[in-house]
């Protein structure tokens, strides 16, 4: 038991150690003193990112003063040697055991954007109608994910097939546990089906693909600075779902990035303030993904999304004919259980491709 109980508290300190948990602390520190500063609130814009990066910090700090105060007080009740206290601390040594394994975890989400919520998109790409389909069977796939999760989702645009599923949908996901960028960043890519057509009067066996685009969500202008003079902002009228005040008026909005060439077109929503709002951020967001992406210290170093790139880029294979087989090109992780897959039970896959990205770095 004594063992047990200083491994994992040596295991959590040098964890905590290797996260840097002191230097966010520090940091949350001068953020805190910032906020109680008179003028605080005059920059309305930057007050609201700072509150958001105490919000952020807090999140990752918290679950380690917690297990650090846990293991601190295992150590204390077992020097007592009390026996009438063993099952009270092997109960909590078992809790400190399942926090450090959840903790460790999450270290692999050290990402400049792993702890935001995120844009999923998705895009019907080669197969006509067996791709819509497809495509609104991955947004099924993910929807259910996030539900048995308990995250919290918003359509934010979506474009229905002419025969059937979906041509492009986007979601905006949130969560209070955060690290949704960091979790679903792996769906990137394209995504592969075979199966026998609904769709084929011969009922043949079609390969249908779809495209996951997955970017951090960027709420603040302050971590992303745009200049309006580098934006193209047109109005038109909309063709999608939302009553009659939305098909009626000039609400739909697309913002084009001059610089990289980048457009966002918004119409789900019911105002055109609300659908520029909403275009904006998700101009933030793919600008803060391209950033990444090419290793850019300044967004005017930027050179416009590869698209053919990520179009090559097949990360997964879903077999329904001649065999059933879900197989990650990347990681090799597999499973025979297709139908679960396509039901949400997408966390093995993405907690394999967590892992496979730690053993990388």
């Amino acid at each position: 038991m004594e063992n047990r109980i200083q491994a994992v508290n040596q295991a959590a300190i040098d964890a905590a150690e290797s996260m840097g948990l002191n230097k966010l602390k520090a940091e949350l520190a001068d953020l805190d003193e910032q906020s109680q500063s008179s003028d605080f609130w005059q920059d309305n814009t930057h007050a609201q990112a700072v509150m958001q990066q105490i919000v952020n910090l807090k999140r990752r700090i918290e679950p380690w003063d917690e297990l650090l105060n846990l293991t601190g007080e295992l150590i204390e009740l077992n020097a007592l040697g009390d026996s009438g206290l063993q099952e009270e601390i092997e109960t909590s040594l078992i809790e400190a055991e399942t926090k450090l394994s959840k903790l460790k975890r999450e270290l692999i989400l050290s990402g400049p954007y792993d702890d935001h919520g995120a844009i999923l998109s998705i895009f019907a790409g080669a197969g006509g109608t067996d791709a819509q389909d497809w495509a609104q069977m991955l947004l099924r796939m993910y929807i259910r994910f996030m539900d048995k999760n308990g995250w919290n989702y918003r359509m934010v645009d979506e474009s229905p097939g002419e025969e059937a599923g979906i041509k492009t949908a986007s979601l905006e996901v949130n969560s209070g546990d955060g690290f949704i960028y960091g979790k679903l960043k792996g769906e990137h890519g394209v995504h592969r089906l075979v199966r026998l057509s609904p769709f084929n009067a011969d009922h043949l066996r079609q390969t249908s693909f779809a495209k996951v685009e997955v970017i951090p969500k960027i709420d603040s202008s302050a971590e992303i600075e745009i200049d309006d003079k580098e934006l193209k902002i047109d109005v038109y009228r909309s063709s999608g779902h939302g009553g009659q005040s939305v098909n009626t008026t000039d609400s739909a909005v697309r913002v084009t990035h001059l610089p990289t060439g980048i457009t966002v077109a918004i119409q789900n929503e019911r105002s055109q303030l609300q659908n520029r709002e909403t275009a904006l951020t998700i101009l933030r967001s793919k600008l803060a993904q391209l950033k990444l992406e090419q290793h850019a210290k300044r967004l005017s170093d930027l050179k416009g999304p590869n698209q053919a790139a990520e179009w090559g880029n097949q990360i997964r294979n879903y077999v329904l004919h001649p065999y059933k087989q879900v197989k990650d090109l990347r990681t090799h992780y597999q499973t025979r259980d297709v139908a679960a897959v396509l039901d949400g039970n997408i966390g093995p896959i993405i907690d394999a491709y967590l892992e496979h990205v730690s053993r990388l770095k």
